[in-house]
């Protein structure tokens, strides 16, 4: 998703119409998302350990195991 199109968004979050502005909300949560997991994902393929992943996202490595956790994001190699 394009920069510009991420500033639209965030200003449509902010809309007077309350369902315009929730469209807007669950459409950056949903790019959010997948920004996060293409960054873990790199981040596992560089080798860099499930507790500096937790602690960049400031959640426990549990948790970000959990979500993340599995062979498709696991450091090759």
């Amino acid at each position: 998703m394009e920069v510009d199109r991420l500033a639209t968004l965030v200003g449509q979050a902010g809309d007077d119409d309350p369902l315009k502005a929730l469209r807007a909300a669950a459409e950056i949560r949903h790019e959010a998302e997948r920004i996060e997991a293409v960054q873990v994902r790199r981040a596992r393929t560089r080798g860099v350990p499930w507790a500096l992943i937790a602690e960049s996202l400031g959640v426990s490595k549990q948790a970000v195991h959990k979500k993340y956790g599995g062979s498709r994001f696991s450091a090759r190699g």
